[in-house]
């Protein structure tokens, strides 16, 4: 098997790969750089997926972070299609599913998150999609428009894919453990508003419930049976139950796992292993600005995480030692029905305040524990959000007065902490 060197190797396609080889490269990095990835398309936002690429109105190539020309300029070897299937730590070499071994200075583990599929009786049959890739996308958006569609799940991936599907003529259901879509993280006052958002477009909920099993003919899937006995039409169904972090390669090398399931790494995101860091849905991190109650580490999958630990890692490569202080944020939208955008995550609270109007769909729900600001979710009030993350980031412990004050549209939110 051949062997070389490369100074920095970043194992993954995602965006917290891709970012982290543009940082470097943005930060005067004039080492060799390679990117491996198993998926062949270079590295992509995902969000789009279950949103306008879904929906026929976003490109492929407009979701690629860089295109092929701006590697090729900036000297960053990407190997896509690619895996590692093995890595000394030791003797700093990575093996390659393409037979080459190399040899490494540095390297950023960002392996990213499988989809997590349910066993059920009838999970073999056609029709039954689950969402991660261009691939996922294309299939479900071939498969399912126009018909009766099961979606599995009450969170992000499921909600979202069915507000796409409605949109391109689908009939969508939601089976969710949840009594209120989206309510896990966000709250019920939340909840029924994003219910009543989308059960005014036709989408129907069975909710409280879980899914029991399918039912097919020909080797197609015709029903999605639940927990209550509930039998439910579906020409497709789309499963939407999270993700696990890819940790086998890390593990295998003998890297620590940590109680979340990810690769154990300190405050600027380094594993034990020198020189060696993850990032992404992988990393398990000591967070500086945000207080989990079970301790102070946590692990986040977002688009956006990714895209800022990438940017930390790549500092902390270039000898920066800076701590990754960014305030977790996240995004998502409802068709053209909702924008959702959201700080934190809150993993804990006891009290929550309103700010706007939940009847009118214009709001921000702060959400507060022990008076700390957790996090804040919004819908057409972004501006608020500057607030809640300095707040996040303070720890700053409000007086009732005080936190009254988030609710009050004629208060000045810049004075608050």
């Amino acid at each position: 098997m051949a062997t070389r060197d490369v100074d920095h190797l970043l194992i993954g396609g995602g965006i917290a790969a891709g970012n982290c080889a543009r940082q470097l490269r943005r930060g005067g990095a004039d080492g060799t750089i390679t990117l491996v990835g198993r998926e062949r398309d270079l590295p992509y936002d995902r969000p789009p997926l279950s949103k306008e690429y879904l929906r026929g109105t976003r490109r492929r190539a407009d979701a690629l972070m860089e295109d092929a020309g701006w590697y090729e300029d900036n000297e960053v070897e990407t190997l896509t299609g690619v895996t590692v299937t093995g890595l000394d730590l030791g003797a700093r070499m990575a093996t390659l599913s393409n037979r080459e071994v190399l040899r490494f200075s540095q390297a950023l583990i960002a392996t990213g998150a499988n989809v997590r599929r349910l066993p059920a009786p009838g999970a073999e049959l056609e029709g039954i999609h689950h969402l991660r890739t261009f691939g996922n996308s294309d299939a479900i958006r071939e498969d399912a428009s126009g018909k009766r569609v099961v979606l599995i799940g009450g969170s992000y991936i499921a909600c979202e894919v069915a507000a796409s599907l409605t949109t391109l003529g689908s009939t969508c259901t939601l089976v969710m453990q949840e009594a209120l879509p989206l309510s896990r993280g966000f709250g019920s006052d939340a909840g029924r508003f994003f219910a009543e958002t989308l059960g005014a477009r036709g989408i129907g909920f069975s909710a409280s419930d879980e899914l029991e099993g399918y039912e097919g003919a020909d080797g197609r899937v015709t029903h999605v049976i639940t927990r209550s006995g509930a039998r439910l039409e579906a020409d497709a169904v789309i499963v939407g139950a999270g993700v696990n972090p890819d940790i086998a390669l890390a593990r295998a090398a003998g890297l620590e796992i940590g109680k979340a399931g990810g690769i154990v790494v300190d405050s600027r995101l380094r594993t034990a292993a020198e020189g060696v860091y993850a990032a992404g849905d992988v990393a398990e991190y000591v967070s500086i600005v945000n207080d989990p109650p079970a301790g102070r580490r946590q692990r986040v999958e977002h688009w956006d995480v990714a895209f800022s630990q990438g940017r930390t890692v790549a500092r902390n490569m270039l000898g920066r030692n800076v701590e990754h202080d960014v305030v977790p944020y996240f995004f998502s939208d409802l068709a053209d029905w909702a924008a959702i955008e959201y700080v934190g995550p809150a993993y804990a609270w006891d009290r929550e305040i309103v700010r706007g109007s939940l009847e009118e769909g214009e709001f921000t729900i702060f959400y507060l524990r022990a008076g700390v600001v957790q996090g804040a979710l919004t819908v057409g009030r972004s501006n608020d959000l500057q607030t809640a993350r300095r707040l996040i980031a303070s720890g700053t412990e409000l007086g009732d007065a005080q936190a009254q004050a988030l609710g009050d549209l004629g208060s000045d939110l810049e004075q608050l902490g």
